[in-house]
C-alpha cells in the first residue's frame, strides 16, 4: 500500500497505540473532520507527509493547505492529495488528533479525514457525547454503543472516502483535546465489545433523553429493526432538558415553513395531530389563509431546528402572535437514553444490564472482523 510506510513510521515513533496490546483485532476508522473548507492549518512535531503517489512532501509547520484549481497548495507545492502523520499528534486548526490525516480536494473546498485506531477514537469521543464524570457503568455503555455504531457505519460505507462524520450527523468527535483517564478506562474495560444481531453490529442509535419512553426507528426513519423496541424509561427526569419550552413568533414559523416548501401564508393556528404508541406527535396541521398544510412532526423538527424543538413529544398552543411549544426529552428517542443510562448506573445497574434494557434482542460480544 502506498502509504503503509508512513503509518508504520508514525506507529513506531509513538510506541504503537496507548496502553497494553488489546486481545482482539485492532480496527481503524476514518472520520470526516472538515468538508468544504477552503483552507486548513496544520501543526505538530515531526510531521511526515506524502502526495498522491507516495512521494514525500516536505512540510514546515505551522503550514496552510489551500484548495486551488489544480488541487491542493501546500508550502509552495501543488499536489492532488496529502497524507500526513506525526510522531504524536497532528494539530488541525488548533485541535489535536491522533492517527493520520488524508486531505483531498472536493468540487468546492477540502475534505479532511482522520484515520486512527477505533479504540483511540472512542476515548476522544466520550466527553463529546456524555461526561466522563458520570458513573463508570454509564461510560462503559456509551463506549459500547459508540463502538458498535462506528463499526456498523464502517461496514455500510466501506467504499466511501470516510466512515463517519465528526458531528451530530454521526457521532461528535473533537480529537484528543478532552481525553482523560476515566474515558480511557471505560473504553479499555469494554475493549472490542459490540452489540450484535445475527452476528453483525447493530445500528446502535442513541440520544440524550427520551422523556419517559424510547421511540422505535420506524416512527423516525421508516425502518423497522428487531433489536430496537420502545421501552419505558423513568430514569432520565434528572436531565435539565427533560422538560423544555420554546416560544416562536408565528411570522418566524411561517417563514421557516415556506423556506422548506410548505404552502402557508398568514399562519394563524397550529393543531396537534395523532400520537404514536410512544406518546410522540406524528404530524402537525398548520392553518393559514391558504388553507391547512400537514407536516410530519419529524420533518417539523428539522425545519425549525433540532436544538429548538428538542423532540416530537410536545404540545403546542397559540398565545397572541406566537406559538408556545412545551415538550419532554431531547433527541430522536431511539435506542440508548444517555441520561437514563446515567441514572441506571447510579442505581447500581451494570453496563451489560443497561444495554440489554435499551437494546432488547441484541447480543453483547467481542467483535472480530474476520
Amino acid at each position: 500500500m502506498k502509504y503503509l510506510w508512513l503509518i508504520l513510521v508514525a506507529l513506531v515513533l509513538s510506541g504503537g497505540s496507548r496502553g497494553e496490546a488489546a486481545p482482539f483485532r485492532q480496527e481503524t476508522i476514518r472520520v470526516a473532520l472538515l468538508k468544504g473548507v477552503e483552507t486548513v492549518q496544520l501543526a505538530g512535531d515531526g510531521l511526515l507527509a506524502t502526495d498522491e503517489s507516495g512521494r514525500p512532501v516536505p512540510l514546515a509547520p505551522p503550514c496552510q493547505v489551500k484548495r486551488v484549481r489544480e488541487g491542493l497548495a501546500v508550502d509552495g507545492r501543488i499536489v492532488s492529495r496529502l497524507i500526513v502523520a506525526a510522531a504524536a499528534t497532528i494539530q488541525v486548526n488548533g485541535k489535536r488528533y491522533r492517527g493520520t490525516l488524508d486531505i483531498s480536494p472536493l468540487d468546492k473546498g477540502l475534505l479532511v479525514v482522520n484515520e486512527l485506531p477505533l479504540e483511540e477514537y472512542l476515548v476522544g469521543l466520550i466527553n463529546c457525547e456524555i461526561s466522563s464524570l458520570w458513573p463508570m457503568e454509564a461510560i462503559k455503555a456509551q463506549a459500547v454503543v459508540a463502538r458498535t455504531y462506528a463499526l456498523y457505519q464502517k461496514q455500510a460505507r466501506a467504499n466511501a472516502p470516510y466512515h463517519l462524520e465528526s458531528s451530530v450527523l454521526d457521532q461528535v468527535y473533537d480529537g484528543c483535546e478532552i481525553e482523560d483517564s476515566r474515558a480511557a478506562r471505560g473504553v479499555k474495560e469494554t475493549a472490542g465489545e459490540v452489540l450484535t444481531y445475527d452476528g453483525q453490529p447493530i445500528q446502535a442509535f442513541y440520544h440524550s433523553s427520551c422523556g419517559g419512553r424510547t421511540e422505535v426507528p420506524e416512527n423516525v426513519w421508516g425502518v423497522k429493526l428487531p433489536y430496537l423496541r420502545s421501552v419505558d424509561c423513568a430514569y432520565c427526569s434528572a436531565n435539565p432538558a427533560s422538560r423544555w419550552e420554546q416560544t416562536i413568533p408565528l411570522k418566524k414559523l411561517e417563514s421557516l415553513l415556506r423556506a422548506a416548501g410548505v404552502n402557508v401564508q398568514g399562519l394563524r393556528d397550529i393543531r396537534e395531530g395523532k400520537r404514536n404508541d410512544s406518546g410522540r406527535l406524528t404530524e402537525l396541521a398548520f392553518v393559514s389563509a391558504r388553507g391547512t398544510a400537514t407536516v410530519p412532526a419529524v420533518a417539523f423538527r428539522k425545519i425549525v431546528g433540532y436544538t429548538v424543538i428538542k423532540s416530537t413529544n410536545f404540545t403546542v398552543r397559540i398565545t397572541g402572535d406566537a406559538a408556545v411549544f412545551t415538550g419532554r426529552g431531547y433527541g430522536h428517542g431511539v435506542g440508548l437514553c444517555q441520561w437514563g443510562a446515567k441514572q441506571r448506573a447510579a442505581d447500581g445497574f451494570s453496563y451489560r444490564e443497561i444495554l440489554s434494557y435499551y437494546y432488547p434482542g441484541a447480543r453483547l460480544e467481542k467483535f472480530d472482523d474476520r
